[in-house]
């Protein structure tokens, strides 16, 4: 069985799924190659946490897409599911009609196991995210458990991270944002950059 690792080719799929509001098949990785993409896995349609997740992701869409960069959610759920919870208003339980965000089904679960985040326990994923790169190679993978959301702006700032490094050589310090000081991946310019704690 193939797991998603980083610095390895993201684990291919094609699958149906829900692209503003309607089913739609052959929802491919491939068609994300050549912008960044953040591939997120949630439990359950109709719960708790993962409605929050879904609506925040959804409405920080456009900052993702200014950055190059795609937004692809995904659960076991039917793609039946998926487009009932859409068209359930969210003072009901649902998603409501402004979702824009693409989700994908894995009724076959073969795609969660790729990817590392399938409990066959419980019959559910974990949280996992995945920030994979144009080239479809995974460069960052966080799991959260089933309780804990998962941060929009750790999210886009870790994209913005992996961009900048691709983009100038240099390395991003702890709690790097953009416009902050990195590092030039060398012992003279890590002497420079802590200078002033001397």
């Amino acid at each position: 069985m193939v797991v998603a690792q980083v610095q390895k080719p993201a684990p291919h799929f094609t699958s149906v799924g829900i692209v503003n509001g309607e089913i739609q098949e052959d929802i491919s990785l491939s068609d994300y190659l050549g912008r960044y993409l953040v591939f997120f896995w949630y439990p359950l349609d109709f719960t708790f946490v993962c409605p929050t997740e879904i609506i925040a992701f959804n409405d920080a869409l456009e900052d993702f897409r200014a950055l190059n960069c795609e937004v692809l959610a995904a659960s076991c759920d039917s793609e039946y599911a998926h487009h009932n919870w859409i068209n359930t208003p969210r003072n009901r339980g649902g998603l409501g009609k402004k979702t824009r965000l693409t989700i994908i089904s894995d009724k076959t679960r073969r795609i969660a196991k790729d990817y590392g985040v399938y409990v066959n326990e419980l019959g559910v994923c974990l949280r996992g995210l995945f920030i994979i790169d144009p080239k479809g190679i995974v460069r960052q993978i966080t799991i959260n458990d089933l309780p804990v959301g998962r941060s929009i702006e750790e999210t886009i700032r870790l994209v913005t991270a992996f961009q900048y490094t691709d983009k100038n050589g240099e390395v991003c310090p702890a709690n790097w944002k953009s416009g902050d000081e990195a590092i030039k991946p060398n012992p003279k310019d890590v002497k420079k950059y802590f200078a002033d704690d001397d």
